[in-house]
């Protein structure tokens, strides 16, 4: 049998701001500022602007609100309806 002389593919790491464990960029959920300082939840990873990534755990979102992870990693102070999008998204997770 021959060697797979293929390299592995690179898979890009992200931390989550709550519980600091480091996994794949795919598993984690983007928050993001953008520009014009509106925050945004970026299911593709795709938007301009600051981002910070949570674990899909509802344990982790609110640990990041509570302590204000998400302000420091934005660097932004959340408003209200930054918070209220964020917890729009919170309730569906499991």
């Amino acid at each position: 049998m021959m060697a797979n002389n293929q390299p592995k593919r690179h898979i890009p790491e992200r931390t989550c701001v709550a519980c600091r464990a480091k996994r794949p960029k795919r598993e984690l959920v983007r928050i993001v500022r953008t520009p014009e300082g509106i925050i945004a939840v970026d299911e593709n990873g795709k938007l301009n602007g600051r981002g910070a990534y949570l674990c899909r755990q509802r344990a982790c979102w609110e640990r990041a609100l509570a302590h204000h992870s998400l302000d420091r990693a934005l660097k932004y102070t959340l408003t209200k309806e930054g918070l209220d999008t964020l917890h729009s998204y919170l309730v569906n997770l499991p």
